[in-house]
């Protein structure tokens, strides 16, 4: 079994790494200071390939894989969570219209994705009182001559009020119908009727915007429906499946980042006349924080792998993001508690780590519906 990865690659992790080394580590602490989304570097991002890995190469994409996908959103998260967002729901978007729209939805969209000339792309399927199930989904989509009608309300949009495309959940069944009554509809920044309600203020991840989308009878063409007429729930959730690698290679990237500080920082920082990570206390929490972080990567690689390979890849995704994004939590604990009152401070790159770190087990599934997912999959397993 190799778990070295090719050259190809290693070559997309290191644009990546090499990109966050300069352009957004730098302007990390200031982003979040300041809540500025990063506009340029999305651009330049798109012009080095890195908004469409795993995009065929006809249509602009790199088309590297799923490993190179979560190797360089590392990279990035290790630098700027919030621009990895950023660039994880673009690559989602792209890849969702590669996989299940019209030729003609894909010459129109794809290549301006994943260029950077539209800035970044946004998933709007969560509303105020539908999270973790999407079947019970309220905005409505009613048929009118040559489309649809969008009324609802949307919330926790990643970009909402910067993508220039959405894909948008929207209800074309009876409300009885649950998730088969669901389709999937591809909608352009500035339709008349769209309108973003709100701008969270979140506890992290300040550089990339949330923002709940009102529809007040959103028009739209039958050709911007993506897939088909109530086949929204399984675009979702395929969708869903391939974020998790996504929020997982984030999580990865994020404790990584603060790993490194903490063993810098306990190498340099001495107490009783000797480097504190001489400590058998310190040093036990620096071991046990690189083997799970060891364990995680090798999990989200898995996942990728079987994802890159076309073999099912549901509940290796979802113990993936469930393992790495709990595990890096407490990565994140232990590195701010080596650092004691300095990672307390904005002085030190370690308190935004333990703020951007905290969403990733809830956002592309919560952990609670991750384990759900597993237990799901291994009663399955077991009446086979």
């Amino acid at each position: 079994m190799n778990f070295d990865p090719s050259e190809e690659q290693q070559l997309i992790a290191r644009t990546a790494a090499e990109f966050g080394a300069r352009h957004l580590a730098p302007m990390a602490a200031q982003r979040d200071r300041t809540h500025a989304f990063p506009l340029e570097e999305c651009r330049e991002l798109g012009e080095l390939g890195l908004l469409g890995i795993n995009v065929p190469e006809i249509l602009g994409g790199a088309e590297a894989g799923t490993v190179a996908y979560s190797l360089a959103l590392t990279e990035l998260a290790a630098a700027d969570a919030s621009v990895a967002v950023a660039v994880s729901v673009t690559n989602m978007v792209a890849e969702l219209i590669a996989s299940f729209g019209t030729d003609a939805q894909q010459r129109e969209h794809i290549p301006d994705l994943v260029s950077g000339k539209m800035i970044a792309g946004s998933f709007a399927l969560s509303e105020p009182e539908v999270g973790s199930d999407p079947a019970s989904l309220a905005t409505r989509a009613d048929k009118i001559a040559g489309g649809y009608r969008l009324s609802g309300t949307k919330q926790w949009v990643t970009s909402g009020d910067h993508a220039k495309l959405m894909v948008v959940w929207a209800r074309t069944g009876e409300p009885e119908s649950g998730h088969r009554g669901l389709s999937a509809f591809l909608v352009r920044a500035g339709s008349p009727g769209l309108t973003v309600t709100r701008r969270e203020e979140k506890m992290g991840l300040h550089g990339s915007s949330t923002v709940g989308l009102h529809f007040d009878g959103v028009e739209v063409k039958d050709g911007d429906v993506l897939g088909k007429v109530g086949d929204g729930f399984r675009l979702a959730m395929v969708a869903l499946d391939g974020g998790r690698i996504g929020i997982a290679s984030q999580a990865l990237g994020i404790a990584r980042m603060a790993l490194d500080a903490a063993i810098e920082y306990a190498r340099d920082r001495k107490t009783f006349g000797k480097p504190i990570i001489g400590h058998q206390a310190v040093g036990n929490m620096l071991a046990d924080a690189a083997t799970w972080l060891e364990a995680a990567r090798l999990m989200v690689l898995r996942a990728a792998q079987l994802k890159e390979s076309g073999k099912p890849f549901g509940r290796q995704a979802a113990m993936a993001k469930l393992f790495a994004t709990e595990r890096a939590n407490m990565i994140c604990d232990i590195a701010l508690q080596v650092h004691g009152g300095y990672g307390y401070t904005m002085d030190f790159p370690i308190e935004r780590a333990f703020r951007d770190v905290r969403v990733t087990r809830i956002y592309e599934g919560t952990s609670e519906i991750q384990r759900i997912v597993i237990a799901r999959s291994l009663i399955k397993e077991a009446q086979r």
